[in-house]
Parts: structure tokens; sequence; C-alpha cells
């Protein structure tokens, strides 16, 4: 799934083509695309004909577009989703999903999903965010993160740092890339116990995170495949700095030592085991 540069750059481009827009019509071409709006596609397309576009907003990888003080419409992008601007001339993509015209005849902002596990749906605002995104933690960039409140979330947790990385409720929009990388920044493993984390080891990774985030959004995000793009269809090149996801049995950039990949909840981690030594186990108590 797209993480926060990922999500950032499709904010941004977004802001540039649809803010201050009035949509005049929607249309639904594909039922799943809205299950998560409750009341169908119809109500979807009715509600938003005649409002307009007053914000773009982002908090982690949850991207929504404001229509008006009270309700917003919550993107969903999934594993495939993509919000793409496009003259209303131009062929429709082959997995067009929902369909945006606006008022001023410019272009088309069209909901592109291939394998149709994102949507869109509409959802009130509570204290300026979608009902559903109230739980989610701030992200590193976002100017109201307090760090020494993360570290000190992570730290109570009784878990492995790489799980208390990807737990959104603590800090948002770091996912499985941007974790492996900013422990290996940091120069920890993932597999370290929260709770002998220390405060310093927290900042560290942390900060990391937000660097490499950073550094990847300049560069358009992270793209393995077509999938993940911006709003002009354009791919992300970060994959091309990564200095350990993705990089198994290549040499680690700082020492040489070959790149190690492990398994980690259904997907990958990887790790420089020199540079990131595993922690010892806990040791078993004996009655």
């Amino acid at each position: 799934m797209p993480e926060l540069p990922e999500v950032e750059v499709v904010r941004r481009g977004l802001a540039e083509h649809v803010l201050d827009r009035t949509i005049t019509e929607v249309r639904v071409d594909h039922p799943r695309a809205v299950r998560r709006h409750a009341a169908g596609g119809e109500d979807f397309a009715a509600r938003l004909k005649g409002r307009t576009i007053t914000a773009v907003s982002r908090r982690g990888k949850y991207l929504w577009l404001e229509i008006g003080e009270d309700e917003a419409v919550i993107a969903h992008l999934g594993m495939s989703g993509q919000m793409l601007v496009a003259d209303a001339e131009r062929p429709v993509e082959k997995h067009l999903r929902i369909r945006f015209s606006f008022a001023d005849a410019g272009p088309e902002l069209r909901f592109v999903d291939q394998r149709t596990f994102g949507g869109l749906s509409i959802h009130p605002l509570v204290d300026g965010v979608p009902e559903p995104v109230a739980h989610i933690g701030r992200d590193p960039m976002d100017p109201l993160f307090d760090l020494d409140a993360a570290v000190a979330g992570m730290r109570r947790r009784r878990t492995e740092l790489k799980r208390a990385l990807l737990d959104q409720t603590i800090v948002s929009g770091i996912g499985n890339i941007y974790a492996d990388e900013a422990l290996w920044r940091a120069r920890l493993h993932g597999l370290r116990p929260t709770e002998k984390l220390t405060r310093r080891q927290g900042v560290a990774v942390l900060e990391a995170a937000s660097e490499v985030m950073v550094e990847a959004l300049a560069q358009g995000g992270t793209s393995f495949d077509a999938l993940y793009v911006n709003v002009n269809g354009a791919s992300g090149y970060f994959d091309r700095s990564l200095n350990v996801y993705g990089q198994g049995d290549r040499a680690c950039r700082r020492c040489g030592t070959p790149i190690v990949r492990e398994p980690f909840m259904n997907r990958s981690s990887y790790s420089c085991p020199r540079c990131q030594p595993r922690p010892r186990p806990r040791a078993s108590r004996v009655f």
C-alpha cells in the first residue's frame, strides 16, 4: 500500500487541480468503489453534486477532499487506487471506477482501481478530521507532531519496534518500506523490544523515518510498478535510493554485509545483520 510520501504526492497534485472547483456530476461505474459509503452509489453521487472542494487534506496515509466545513470524501487508495486528473476527451482508463466533472468544464477527476480494494466514501468532519480517521496519530511531517509523546507511546507498548512503527495510532504514515529504511538508518533491528528502547533510540528512529520520507517525497515517492502514480500518471523514483528494503542479498551500502530478508506479518523485513544486530532473545525463566 502507498505510504505517507506517495499519498502526499497525490494530495499536492489534487490541491493544484481540484481545489475550489464545484462538482457538477459524479458517475460511479463500479459498486465496490463506494462500498464504504453505506447509502450506495446513487446517494454518493447525489450528495456531491453542486458541492465545492474546499480543501485537500491528509493525515499519515489517509487522504480526503473537504466539501465544506462539515463533510469530506475519504479516498482509500488500497493496493492499486489512483486519483488521476484528465481532460474529458481523453479515453477512459480500463479500470475507471468513479468520474467527477466540474462546473468550469476543466479536467475531470478520475478514481482508477485495478484491484478494487480501494474506494471513496463521504463522512462527517470531527474537529477538522473525518470520523474514521479521528483515532489515527499525527505523522512526522505534521507541524503539530509531538516527537516526545510518540517516543513515549512506543516505549509503553510491550511489542517489537517495527510493529510499533507500523502502529498508526502512535505515529501515522510509516509503512513497511520506510520502517525498514528508518531502522537501517538508526542502526536498530525491528525485533528490538519496545520496553527496552531508550528515549535516544526512539528519537533516532523517528527522526530517521522523517528524513527518509522527506527524501522520498522529493523524488515523487516509491513506485515498484505502474500502480503507484501521481495525479498525472507519473511514477516516483525513490526505489533507486532504497538502502535496505528490497535489497536482499545485496551488499549493505554502509558496511558491505549482505542484506537479509526475513518474513514479517505476511510481508518481508530487510536488515543488515552487522549494522542492525538482532536483539538477544528473552531469557526463559526456570522454576
